[in-house]
């Protein structure tokens, strides 16, 4: 039996692919904070299912103790400080966790497990202000905040461990992907939320945003800029390109992505219209919570995982958006129930 290493196990992408991996018939373990286990995540479901570990990301030893523990076939570096947005505020955190966490990482398995293959979570974040698209593995990084330019450290001591080391790490250049495990402070799943509170005609929530405010206040949706065009996929189809390049002959970074693009206004159509809603009704655009300064329109070429990888992606733009809204939607009816 194949044992992997999950970092990041409770989150969105973390969750997806220990099921993934579970079906595939793997001994899973899942490093996370203790704090993060005992309160509810994303992989909640899971317990039981797989072996936790507790550890930090910014602790070398525990990453070392972790890796030596379970000696691991493959391991899957998901753990990150995830919000781009609020890494202006948390940028050393952000370095010490995305960049120098990875590093730890790599180093951990260099000494005591060199064999395994490593899976590292990079990010579409990296191309940042980039003026060239659809961007693919040979595109310039100029990253546009904290978040990115400590993910480009860490992609670049992918490629520095791999050379000098002969490691086998693949590095996965992810673009936007969402579900309905999503957390509420990432704009696709405030839309998510503003749509299923507007169903249920809830005026004013209890869940609140980043500026301690209501999500949706007197029937209204705040977000920053709505013109903000993405690829997004749905996380499910990502975690399976991430297995799929620990299975390739050799370690190489890939371009992940759906290769179509949609704005935030497209976002906000879709999620209202799966519950027969106009949008401009429901959603007003705050200055405040435009970021300092913006990526620029990314756009993914994945031909190269189409090609080595056979990876398509299954879910489409308005199926994926359709269940987040849903799962909002019984959320919040299961709040009321209570």
């Amino acid at each position: 039996m194949k044992k992997a290493l999950i970092t990041g196990v409770t989150g969105q992408d973390g969750s997806f692919l220990a099921e993934l991996l579970l079906e595939k018939g793997y001994a899973v373990y899942g490093l996370s904070r203790h704090e993060s286990w005992m309160h509810a995540h994303s992989a909640s479901h899971l317990a039981g299912r797989i072996t936790v570990l507790f550890g930090d990301m910014s602790e070398g030893v525990d990453i070392a103790s972790a890796i030596q523990q379970t000696q691991p076939d493959e391991v899957y570096n998901l753990a990150s400080q995830s919000r781009p947005g609020e890494s202006w505020a948390r940028a050393q955190e952000t370095l010490m966790i995305n960049g120098m966490g990875a590093i730890r990482l790599f180093e951990a398995i260099r000494h005591a497990c060199p064999k395994a293959r490593v899976y590292h979570a990079s990010s579409s974040e990296m191309f940042g202000g980039t003026t060239s698209g659809p961007q693919n593995e040979e595109t310039p990084f100029l990253p546009a905040n904290p978040y990115a330019a400590a993910k480009v450290y860490a992609h670049n001591m992918v490629r520095i461990c791999r050379e000098s080391y002969g490691l086998f790490i693949s590095s996965g250049i992810l673009f936007n992907h969402e579900s309905e495990r999503r957390p509420l402070h990432f704009v696709t799943q405030k839309i998510a939320y503003g749509a299923a509170c507007a169903a249920l005609g809830i005026s004013n929530s209890q869940d609140l945003n980043e500026l301690g405010h209501p999500i949706v206040a007197d029937g209204r949706l705040a977000l920053g800029n709505l013109d903000i065009a993405r690829d997004w996929g749905h996380a499910s189809d990502f975690v399976r390109a991430m297995w799929l390049m620990l299975q390739q002959e050799k370690a190489d970074d890939f371009v992940v992505g759906t290769g179509k693009l949609h704005t935030l206004r497209d976002l906000c159509q879709a999620a209202y219209g799966h519950v027969r809603l106009e949008w401009k009704n429901h959603v007003v655009s705050d200055p405040a919570l435009v970021r300092p300064l913006e990526t620029r329109q990314t756009l993914a070429d994945a031909s190269k995982a189409r090609k080595v990888l056979n990876w398509e992606p299954t879910i489409s733009f308005e199926e994926m958006v359709g269940k987040m809204v849903d799962a909002q939607i019984e959320r919040l009816q299961a709040r009321g129930s209570r």
